[in-house]
């Protein structure tokens, strides 16, 4: 069967539009057509070449459609059923999984097909094309295993339920299930494009006290006070943000949340910590940047931490 997808051909690069072959489903696979598919600032990352991929290779992992067809072994959906594209794809029998740590999964050969199979996607000219975390949803269908998918009623617009797969469930899961933040805390998240906002949410969900929004853009400070926020700082308006926010909390938070993925940024969630603080960074620092801290802040226990996917567990998170 034929469709059209936006291609990554080489990195750095642009996506180019190509009629690609998609096959059938395999014994555990799923064809959906895609109705919504959102642009993750990872995709970019890729397509400027600061973290490397197979190319060519169909991106985008923030997805949702309507299933067409399932595999034989298929039991979890069925034709007709909208669902939600994870790019936490689980095995379900690796000891991350069975840990009750699904997002990290270490046996994704599991869900994909191997060497000797025939590809997923393909050019006229029987050239394999990649799936971006084995998803690729830039295109008109998606084809992946049935463990990479959620259903969610069909009363939810699915144009905006795909940014549940990867941006709301990042940043919402990075404060409710990471960091695990208590009712009462202080909070700080940097950087509010939709996955700073969505750990704003998360952090208002939880019960945070107090959360402090920052960003250089106004606009978006607004929009994370609809979130939650409830104080901002404007970093291109103030010499120091670190200070701002000591000045703020009369010492710091015990919170905080870097959503960029930049050195500068990193670090200064570390040095905003009060004593036993956490920092979780979020953002795609890229692989050849080195975060520093002074040694001697980790004496007051304080912590720097990532964050995978919001430790999500998206089969029960996400409905």
């Amino acid at each position: 069967m034929q469709m059209k997808a936006a291609v990554l051909c080489e990195q750095p690069g642009e996506l180019v539009i190509e009629d690609l072959h998609i096959d059938s489903p395999g014994p555990q696979e799923v064809l959906i057509q895609t109705v919504g598919a959102g642009l993750c600032h990872s995709d970019l990352h890729f397509m400027e070449g600061l973290f490397r991929t197979k190319v060519p290779a169909v991106m985008g992992h923030e997805s949702a459609g309507i299933v067409q067809a399932v595999g034989a072994d298929v039991t979890y959906v069925k034709p007709g059923d909208h669902v939600v594209a994870c790019l936490s794809i689980f095995c379900g029998q690796c000891r991350q999984c069975l840990s009750g740590n699904p997002h990290r999964c270490s046996n994704g050969r599991a869900t994909s097909r191997g060497r000797d199979d025939s590809p997923r996607l393909a050019r006229a000219d029987g050239t394999p094309v990649d799936q971006m975390a084995r998803l690729g949803g830039f295109a008109e269908e998606m084809l992946v295993h049935q463990n990479g998918v959620v259903k969610v009623t069909p009363d939810i617009p699915l144009e905006k339920a795909c940014l549940i797969g990867c941006g709301v469930t990042t940043g919402f899961g990075a404060a409710v299930r990471t960091a695990a933040v208590p009712v009462g805390a202080t909070v700080c998240v940097i950087g509010c494009g939709g996955i700073g906002l969505s750990a704003i949410q998360g952090a208002r969900v939880a019960g945070a006290g107090r959360i402090i929004a920052v960003d250089t853009s106004g606009p978006k400070l607004e929009t994370a006070r609809l979130m939650g926020a409830t104080d901002t700082i404007n970093a291109a308006e103030v010499d120091d943000v670190v200070a701002a926010v000591r000045d703020l909390t009369k010492g710091g938070v015990e919170y905080s949340f870097e959503a960029i993925g930049l050195k500068a940024t990193a670090e200064q969630a570390f040095e905003m910590l009060e004593v036993c603080g956490t920092a979780t960074v979020i953002g795609m620092v890229p692989s050849s940047t080195k975060l520093e801290i002074r040694g001697i802040e980790l004496l007051s226990e304080k912590k720097l931490q990532g964050s995978m996917m919001g430790s999500n567990q998206f089969r029960t998170d996400i409905p």
